[in-house]
C-alpha cells in the first residue's frame, strides 16, 4: 500500500486523528509540533492532532523550522478536548518535522445556533456543502459537490431534476440516522417516525479547516427524547478532492437504548441518479477486498466507493470506516439503485446468523467514524486502496520545546 503513497487520493486524504497525551510547554519556551516520520510521501495533508488545554480556540500559525514555511490552522473545542487543524504541504519521510506554534489569535466561535440552514464555502468562495437542518426529520447535507464542480448527490426530493430517479424520499443526500432505536423508526418519513432536532450548533474556522460541532436530540412522535448525539463535520480545504470528516457519538442519557436489527441505517448518501449501477452507463460499487456491485451489498469492509458518470466525467464518493469505530469493518447497505450507507446493525437482513442488535446502557455512548472522499476517476485511479491505510493509522506526533532536541 505504501507503493501507492503518491496517489492523488493519498495527497489530499490523509487525516491524523491522535489521542497523544500532552503537556504544556513552559511559558518561556514556544511550543513545537514534531510530526514523526512515516514512510510515505504526500502532499496537501490534512492535520487533526489534540493540544494541550492552554490553548485557546481561535487562528494558528505552524512554522516549519528547516524551510520557515508557514501553515494556518484552527485551534477549536470539541467535547471537553482541544484540537488543531491544519493542512501542511508534506508528512516526513526519515527525519521528522519540527514546527514552531505561533500564539493563538482569539477568534469567537460562531454560534449557528437557530440558523438551520448553513453554507460551506471552500477557501475560494465557492459553495461546497449546505448543512440543512429544519427541512425533514433528520439532519441533512444538500448540495454536496465534488472537485468537479457538479452535484455527487441526488437532489430529490429537495429539489425535482429532470432524469432523476423519486423513489425514497427519506434519502435526503448525505444523513446520519437509524430505522430502530427503542422501537422507533427514524430512517423513513412515514407516519409515526422520529425526528432528530438539532439543538446546539457551532462553527470554527472559515480557511483550509472548517469544523462544524452540533447536538442534537432523537425524539419519538409523542416528543419524548430518547438518544442523544453529538457530531463534528470536519470539511477539509483540499484542492483535488473534497474530504470530509464525521465522528458521531451516541448518548444513552434518558435511559438505554436499543439499536434493532435493520438494514435501514445508518451514515448514508443518495448518490447521483447518473451513478447508479442499474442503469448500466458507468456507476460502479468497490469495497476493499475488491467485491463488486450487488455482491458488495451486506459484507463487511473498511471502505466503500461508489463511481459513475457526473457531468460526462466518471466521479466517485468513497466511505472509509476507521478502526475506531463501533463495530468496525462495517457492514454495508449499498445498493445498485444509489443508496450507499454504513450499518453496522443490519446483521439479520445482511444474512448474518447472529443478531446484530445491541443495547446501549444508560450513561454510556457509542463512537462512530467515517471519511467521506469526493475524487475524479475510477477507484483505481483515485487509489482509494492508498488513503485508507494512513487515515487508519496515522503517523504520531509529539510536543516539545523550541529548545529540545
Amino acid at each position: 500500500m505504501l507503493l501507492h503513497a503518491r496517489s492523488a487520493i493519498v495527497r489530499v486524504g490523509l487525516a491524523l486523528l491522535l489521542t497523544t497525551a500532552l503537556g504544556a510547554a513552559p511559558a518561556d519556551e514556544p511550543t513545537v509540533l514534531k510530526v514523526l516520520p512515516t514512510g510515505l510521501d504526500p502532499v496537501e495533508t490534512p492535520l487533526l492532532t489534540q493540544l494541550p488545554e492552554t490553548f485557546k480556540p481561535g487562528t494558528i500559525t505552524l512554522r516549519r523550522l528547516t524551510d520557515d514555511r508557514t501553515f494556518d490552522g484552527v485551534v477549536f473545542n470539541d467535547g471537553g478536548s482541544t484540537f488543531l487543524a491544519v493542512i501542511l504541504d508534506r508528512l516526513p519521510k526519515a527525519e521528522p518535522d519540527r514546527y514552531q506554534l505561533s500564539e493563538v489569535t482569539p477568534k469567537p466561535v460562531v454560534d449557528l445556533t437557530g440558523q438551520t440552514t448553513v453554507d460551506v464555502d471552500g477557501p475560494g468562495g465557492k459553495l461546497e456543502a449546505r448543512l440543512v437542518a429544519d427541512k425533514a426529520t433528520k439532519p441533512y447535507i444538500f448540495p454536496l459537490i465534488g472537485p468537479t464542480g457538479e452535484r455527487y448527490t441526488r437532489a430529490f426530493p429537495m429539489e425535482k431534476v429532470e432524469g432523476e430517479d423519486h423513489d425514497h424520499p427519506h434519502q435526503r443526500s448525505c444523513w446520519f440516522t437509524f430505522g430502530e432505536v427503542n422501537g422507533v423508526d427514524f430512517w423513513a418519513e412515514l407516519p409515526g417516525h422520529g425526528r432528530i432536532e438539532q439543538v446546539q450548533h457551532r462553527k470554527f474556522g472559515d480557511g483550509a479547516a472548517r469544523v462544524f460541532v452540533a447536538s442534537d436530540e432523537w425524539k419519538t412522535p409523542e416528543g419524548k427524547t430518547i438518544l442523544t448525539d453529538d457530531r463534528r463535520i470536519l470539511f477539509w480545504g483540499t484542492e483535488k478532492t473534497r474530504v470530509i470528516d464525521f465522528d458521531v457519538r451516541l448518548h444513552a442519557t434518558h435511559g438505554p437504548v436499543t439499536f434493532g436489527d435493520t438494514k435501514e441505517g445508518m451514515f448514508g448518501v443518495r448518490v447521483a441518479s447518473t451513478m447508479d449501477v442499474n442503469r448500466k452507463t458507468g456507476g460502479k460499487i468497490t469495497n476493499a477486498e475488491g467485491i463488486t456491485d450487488t455482491d458488495a451489498w451486506g459484507k463487511a469492509s473498511s471502505w466503500v466507493d461508489y463511481t459513475g458518470p457526473v457531468g460526462g466525467k466518471t466521479v466517485g464518493i468513497a466511505i472509509l470506516n476507521r478502526p475506531d469505530s463501533f463495530r468496525y469493518p462495517t457492514t454495508w447497505h449499498v445498493r445498485d439503485y444509489g443508496l450507499f450507507a454504513a450499518n453496522p446493525f443490519g446483521y439479520h437482513d445482511f444474512g448474518r446468523k447472529e443478531s446484530g442488535g445491541h443495547t446501549l446502557p444508560q450513561g454510556e455512548s457509542l463512537h462512530f467514524a467515517y471519511r467521506m472522499i469526493l475524487h475524479e476517476g475510477t477507484t483505481k485511479e483515485a487509489d482509494i486502496a492508498a488513503a485508507f491505510k494512513p487515515y487508519a493509522e496515522p503517523p504520531k506526533v509529539e510536543f516539545t520545546t523550541l529548545a529540545a532536541p
